[in-house]
């Protein structure tokens, strides 16, 4: 009775020791928050009735953050964090299993995610009608994929080569000017301004990496950041070419080989060759189904890269410069592979972007833009294609979703715009992520060389930043 009394007296002592910590680490982390938001979020400038400059005081917001904060931190130090040892504990003291066998879902993941992609306008359509789905559509299916796409491209550079890229965007810019100026001053069908919108970055692609065939690292990432931005200055200086700030109009829509087109005053209009409803829908139904055969061109071409020798010179370069150099490896075509191929992907993106919106500006190729790309290649784990589509599908969808979200004016106010806090959260979930899974979604990784099995390696065993 002794010891189950002494066993007893010390699991309470380490529960009130548990509660008291969080209680402490809560009221640090209250105190924390209100002094971030005392400024940004308790205290809003605006204009009165006379156009004057008042300061409004929302402390019921204040609070309302601050509590947030405060109970979140105590809710994780005493309830999260003990079961996360828990488990682990449990864990290493079980007996290892001989064979682990994959579930159906994490076989079948990759087939049933297509099959969803290939129905979804049909599922939307079916659920929401015709005119109800077009918000859906374009604004989740066709938004999500040139996110993903982009990454894709992106990935070749930073996940594959291991090149830090923070000027992505301007390869982006480089496509949709691209087929903006070609289309509208000589009329080429989109089926023509693809590949050339590709090529065109391709070509900058190889001429950003001469000068930083040199660079790693944060220099390299410097240099990239430079190239993104003087891109985005010379297309708002630029004005006889790219008309400054105000932008390409008139851009033309894409065409299906010229059997029918989408603009209702042409004979071939695609409701009056099939004789349905007149409606917009029909266009970006078939933008979605576009962008989504462009992404499965890239994640085919980056497969079949990964097994052939440069892929495999982009693996090596990624994991040791010097001993890939060593080895014999031609280090500079290495590098302007990766570049040029990356960027290509970019002008890729860069057209449809520009026949999806039918016009163009520098306000959509700002630095910002570089900056999620390459997040949502990290928060889904470089290298690993099926990760960054669902770190795209879950960051894109997820600031779309906040759009959708006018309940929270019933808790935060009449005033409040949920949209507004879209990179607020943004950051909160990518904080959240790195701490939950360091190396993104997808924590391990197979090599495409193996001896006579494939094995996946861990992320315990990879290098911070290359799992």
């Amino acid at each position: 009775m002794a010891v189950n009394t002494t066993g007893s007296e010390k699991a309470a002592n380490a529960t009130s020791n548990v509660f008291n910590n969080a209680i402490r680490e809560g009221l640090y982390a209250g105190l924390i928050a209100f002094g971030l938001f005392v400024l940004l979020v308790g205290l809003k400038t605006d204009q009165n009735i006379r156009n004057e400059l008042v300061i409004v005081q929302r402390w019921g917001l204040l609070a309302i953050m601050v509590a947030i904060a405060a109970v979140g931190r105590f809710a994780y130090i005493a309830y999260l964090v003990p079961e996360i040892e828990r488990r682990r504990r449990a864990k290493a003291a079980a007996p290892v299993a001989v064979s682990d066998e994959e579930s159906f879902l994490k076989r079948n993941l990759n087939t049933i995610g297509l099959v969803f992609l290939f129905l979804f306008p049909v599922i939307v359509v079916m659920t929401s009608g015709l005119q109800g789905s077009l918000k859906w559509i374009d604004n989740f299916g066709i938004q999500i994929l040139i996110y993903v796409m982009l990454a894709w491209g992106l990935n070749i550079v930073v996940g594959l080569a291991g090149l830090l890229d923070l000027g992505y965007v301007a390869f982006y810019a480089v496509g949709a000017y691209c087929y903006a100026l070609l289309g509208t001053e000589f009329g080429w069908s989109f089926w023509i301004l693809l590949p050339a919108a590709g090529a065109m970055a391709a070509m900058w692609g190889i001429i950003l990496g001469f000068p930083v065939l040199r660079l790693r690292g944060d220099y390299l990432a410097i240099v990239t950041l430079a190239f993104g931005e003087i891109i985005r200055l010379v297309l708002i200086n630029w004005r006889e070419v790219t008309n400054g700030v105000s932008g390409i109009s008139g851009i033309p829509k894409v065409s299906f080989f010229g059997l029918f087109t989408f603009n209702v005053s042409d004979p071939n209009y695609i409701a009056k060759v099939f004789d349905i409803p007149t409606s917009g829908v029909y266009y970006k139904i078939f933008l979605y189904y576009l962008i989504l055969l462009l992404c499965l061109l890239t994640a085919f071409v980056t497969m079949r890269l990964r097994r052939m020798p440069v892929g495999r010179a982009w693996e090596a370069l990624r994991e040791d410069e010097i001993a890939c150099r060593s080895l014999g490896i031609n280090t500079t075509n290495t590098k302007l592979t990766a570049f040029a191929i990356g960027a290509m992907f970019g002008g890729f993106a860069g057209s449809f972007f520009a026949a999806r919106q039918g016009f163009v500006s520098p306000e959509s190729f700002i630095f910002l833009e570089s900056a999620v790309i390459l997040a949502i290649v990290v928060l889904g784990g470089m290298g690993s294609l099926t990760g960054i589509a669902i770190a795209a599908a879950v960051m894109i969808g997820g600031t779309e979703i906040l759009r959708e979200m006018q309940f929270l004016k019933l808790v935060f106010g009449p005033s409040f715009t949920p949209e507004l806090y879209r990179m607020l959260l943004f950051g909160l979930a990518m904080v959240v992520v790195m701490v939950w899974k360091p190396r993104g979604f997808v924590g391990s990784r197979e090599p495409t060389a193996f001896l006579y099995k494939r094995k996946a390696v861990s992320s315990a065993f990879t290098k911070e930043g290359h799992g």
